[in-house]
């Protein structure tokens, strides 16, 4: 194919199919074993300083917050992740754990920019931002899921985008047409917030399933969270719904509430009150630590997080059924 064009920006995460593959073969069994930990075992067994990792999914629905916050007390550091999550990440930029990312959008969506993406970026602590589109990212995962190396798409063509992008632009072989090509991205550590899973690993998701499928054979370790741990029968009663199967899976941690203070269809709402005040804090360097400290560094673990929130406040979120 002929190059017409190129972004700017360097690879953060080149991609290396073939290693990846290996990487499969050797690590991913598919002997049915229980693999149930704690957020705490998760991530200090399968999280590393440098990691590249993804989280799933945008805004702050089914976010992986419990994962999250074990990061952040593990101390975490210089780790590259693709951009496109809302809350976590800001948390994860407010803890000065991130050195690269490749971005759409880190905020808090109708309250406003992230004042600790800004602080990260202008002051170094973020060495490298690489822009894309949100689909251009999720397509990036649906390469690597593919065993390509890249995909071939329309997205970002003409924008300044691309200019700040690692994409090329090409002249498709077949109809001479200009095409974006996204390259496959490679995760170390995925990880994503599901409705339900056995302890296997077979997770299901209710309602938007996002990018969960792609991101999920895209990940070398993923850690699943999910709001209940269920019985193998459960699962297969409506396979139709399980989005990750077990041999992709290398850690289930059962977190009721984990994607507090985001919500979880059909599940629970989100917290407006904690998100909103948590924004307003964020613009001033020592209320953030402020909140760190509360909130994550003042608690052990998750159910003393769910203790500090208050169980009658999070009952208050829950979606009721209709008698």
């Amino acid at each position: 194919m002929k190059m017409i064009s190129e972004g700017s920006k360097p690879l953060i995460q080149p991609p290396d199919l073939n290693a990846f593959r290996e990487w499969n073969r050797n690590n991913k069994s598919k002997a049915l074993v229980d693999k149930t930990m704690s957020e705490r075992e998760a991530v200090s067994t399968f999280i590393n300083d440098g990691d590249y990792i993804g989280t799933e999914l945008y805004g702050t629905v089914r976010a992986p917050m419990s994962i999250i916050r074990e990061m952040i007390r593990q101390g975490l550091k210089d780790l590259r992740c693709a951009g496109q999550g809302v809350y976590e990440l800001d948390l994860l930029a407010a803890a000065g754990m991130l050195k690269a990312i490749d971005w759409t959008y880190i905020g808090l969506e109708v309250y406003g920019l992230s004042s600790n993406l800004r602080r990260a970026v202008e002051s170094g602590q973020i060495q490298e931002v690489v822009e894309w589109s949100n689909a251009a990212i999720s397509w990036r995962f649906k390469a690597a899921a593919m065993g390509v190396p890249f995909v071939p798409a329309r997205v970002m063509l003409g924008t300044d985008t691309f200019n700040y992008s690692s994409a090329k632009s090409v002249e498709c072989p077949f109809t001479g047409e200009t095409l974006c090509l996204l390259p496959a991205l490679i995760v170390d550590a995925g990880l994503i917030h599901v409705s339900r899973a056995d302890k296997y690993g077979n997770a299901q998701i209710d309602g938007i399933s996002g990018f969960a499928a792609e991101m999920a054979r895209a990940s070398k370790r993923l850690i699943i969270s999910t709001e209940e741990i269920v019985d193998e029968d459960v699962i297969r009663a409506n396979p139709e719904k399980t989005i990750i199967p077990y041999y992709l899976v290398d850690a289930v941690v059962e977190a009721p509430f984990g994607s507090h203070p985001g919500e979880m269809t059909y599940a629970y709402e989100r917290d407006e009150q904690h998100i909103k005040s948590y924004y307003n804090d964020s613009k001033s360097v020592n209320k953030t630590n402020d909140y760190l400290n509360k909130w994550i560094m003042g608690v052990r673990d998750h159910q003393e997080y769910l203790n500090l929130v208050g169980l009658e406040k999070l009952d208050s979120f829950t979606i009721k059924e209709d008698n």
